[in-house]
């Protein structure tokens, strides 16, 4: 069987986009400890620093998103995109790639373009349950679509779809043990024997999440919780004061994000794709905040799959005024808890990465 192979990984511009393709990489390695890899993402988005951190080399290409209103940026993206185009067909005859995979976000559309124009055998892997613009593109040529929930045949061919689940971080699957608990509680110097809050606004941050948290941080004290509080690059520097509370912990951004949740007794979190995956497997009580700036309000559509099924609690942005009481309902019932926790474990997908895997392998010529 080949062993040695180049895997070309495009995807990034959020963390949604940027961990499902380490956590892919991550499992290709295992498969083909002799496999090469290289990454494509958008220069100075959040990818040119995270892949490397995994351990993987990555190369950027001048590209961005079309903004919802004029901008100078919206007119120079055909510039962008050509440019790109021509960048993505050298980095690919430089690399040959054996197969390229992409993950959505901007740099993903012309690497997998251009892996189909070269006759590069690709997959791409659609974390949401209503597609972006990219992905839907990318679909018409690319040879297995990799998805998350049922009925995208609406906007995929259907004959190329697969139901894996998301990827997820393999750390997530020992989260439950006592030594995760401890190292957690000793990483955010939280407090034995008290409740502990996780928010999670995405890996960019939320505002009204953060805005949500701030008006609450006498009400955290007096409920006698503690929180640990993922607040955004964008944010720190406006939210660090909060530091000065005994029983609040902002950080800018959560590396050890299986201690995080290890050590969380209930969480409060956007309800992107990546996310909502994560907390399945995770299986911890969960109030789900969606952004209702996305497209198709795609998150309020994942964060209601769970809460149809009576695996969350979906709080909208336009309903912030009731946390209190949503909250302190739930801290005060345990049965509640439980309940909650147990039917998110049941809606989890953790082989989803190994089944992804299994598809990239029908693509390799061995």
């Amino acid at each position: 069987m080949k062993q040695s192979i180049n895997i070309l990984i495009s995807g990034g511009g959020t963390g949604g986009h940027i961990y499902p393709a380490i956590a892919i990489a991550n499992e290709l390695k295992e498969r083909f400890p002799h496999a090469k890899f290289l990454f494509v993402g958008a220069k100075d988005k959040m990818e040119m620093e995270k892949v490397p951190e995994a351990g993987y080399e990555i190369t950027g290409l001048w590209i961005s998103g079309i903004q919802r209103k004029l901008t100078i940026k919206n007119l120079l993206f055909p510039l962008k995109l050509l440019v790109s185009l021509f960048k993505s067909r050298e980095i690919i005859r430089q690399f040959k790639p054996d197969v390229a995979i992409g993950t959505g976000g901007f740099a993903s559309g012309p690497t997998i373009i251009m892996a189909n124009m070269c006759k590069i055998p690709t997959l791409i892997q659609e974390q949401n349950s209503y597609p972006g613009i990219t992905n839907k593109l990318l679909s018409r040529k690319s040879k297995i679509i990799c998805v998350a929930y049922d009925g995208l045949g609406r906007f995929f061919p259907k004959e190329k779809i697969v139901k894996t689940g998301n990827p997820v971080r393999s750390s997530l699957l020992s989260i439950h043990t006592k030594d995760k608990i401890f190292d957690g509680n000793k990483l955010f110097h939280l407090k034995q024997k008290t409740t502990t809050i996780l928010v999670l606004g995405g890996s960019l941050g939320a505002r009204k999440i953060n805005q949500l948290i701030e008006q609450n941080i006498v009400f955290f004290k007096e409920q006698k919780v503690q929180v640990i509080w993922q607040c955004g690059k964008l944010y720190f520097d406006e939210y660090k004061k909060y530091n000065e509370f005994e029983n609040i912990h902002v950080h800018s951004f959560i590396n050890k994000m299986d201690l995080a949740y290890a050590a969380a007794n209930i969480i409060i979190s956007r309800s992107g794709a990546s996310s909502v995956s994560e907390l399945c497997i995770v299986g911890k009580p969960t109030i789900f905040v969606p952004s209702p700036n996305v497209a198709e309000d795609h998150q309020t559509k994942n964060a209601l799959s769970i809460a149809e099924k009576h695996g969350a609690i979906l709080l909208k942005e336009s309903e912030l005024e009731t946390f209190p009481i949503v909250f302190e309902t739930l801290l005060k019932d345990d049965g509640k808890q439980e309940s909650l926790s147990q039917n998110i474990k049941e809606l989890a997908l953790p082989n989803a990465t190994n089944k992804i895997i299994n598809q990239v392998e029908k693509l390799v010529d061995f």
